[in-house]
């Protein structure tokens, strides 16, 4: 029996990256659609909760939901799917998902929900400008997929991909990556209406980040496919060792 797979993004149902990682996974499993009816990039791991969600099914085993990409991973393994999937892949995202961006990111809190639902998961991304080379970032997606499910995954871990925006044959190969730290400068502009109202707007700026040989960025900067394992336990367990002996008990003084 092939494995049962949810394609999921942030992009929205309609974006060229989920049609050409929806078609990367049918060739390896029994693939299933479950994406936002309309772009919703950053919105991070939020669920929707103050309001009903409607799914539509498009075309066979392909729905769209006025929700976050969370919603979708949420509603397909409860209420769509046939039963509960072997893998949760995510993307392919046109832009990149490198170091602090994982935070923000409606792809990467895709997989990020699979895991906490206990579902080998992945999401992959494509850095770079228009246009974007989906036929670059596709095999790899599925090279991933398959290794996960021959492999499976650590406990609460995911698997973050960056695949250069570049033709296939460029690609230098894979690297095994750790998150860096990548901030952006100047990322809120100021804008005014006609009537001279200010407003501002969140968006661009010039980002800068850490230099490293095992990190997300330079391996992308390098030319190769960062591989990046997140895990969702956020504790620091040296701070923690740390605080420990030095905490003296009552308030922080």
């Amino acid at each position: 029996m092939p494995p049962l797979i949810l394609v999921t993004n942030d992009d929205g149902v309609h974006s060229p990256g989920i049609i050409a990682l929806f078609k990367a996974m049918k060739e390896i499993g029994d693939a299933y659609m479950v994406a936002p009816d309309r772009e919703r990039s950053a919105v991070g791991h939020a669920l929707t909760l103050h309001r009903p969600l409607k799914v539509e099914e498009l075309r066979e085993k392909v729905f769209s939901v006025n929700g976050t990409p969370t919603d979708c991973v949420a509603l397909a393994v409860h209420k769509i799917l046939p039963a509960k999937p072997d893998l949760v892949a995510s993307g392919i995202n046109r832009g990149a998902n490198l170091g602090d961006d994982i935070t923000y990111s409606g792809t990467v809190s895709a997989a990020m929900e699979g895991t906490i639902l206990n579902i080998p998961s992945f999401a992959i991304s494509l850095v770079g400008e228009k246009p974007f080379h989906y036929e670059t970032a596709a095999p790899f997606a599925i090279g991933v997929a398959e290794y996960i499910l021959e492999k499976s995954l650590p406990y609460d871990t995911l698997l973050n991909v960056n695949v250069p925006n570049i033709q296939y044959h460029l690609i230098k190969g894979i690297k095994i990556t750790r998150q860096g730290k990548r901030v952006y400068d100047n990322a809120i502009q100021e804008i005014y209406s006609p009537r001279g109202d200010k407003h501002y707007w969140i968006g661009g700026g010039s980002p800068f980040w850490e230099h490293g040989e095992d990190m997300d960025i330079q391996a992308v900067l390098d030319g190769y496919v960062s591989v990046t394992p997140v895990h969702l336990n956020l504790t620091n367990f040296e701070a923690l060792e740390y605080l420990k002996k030095t905490w003296k008990g009552g308030a922080m003084q």
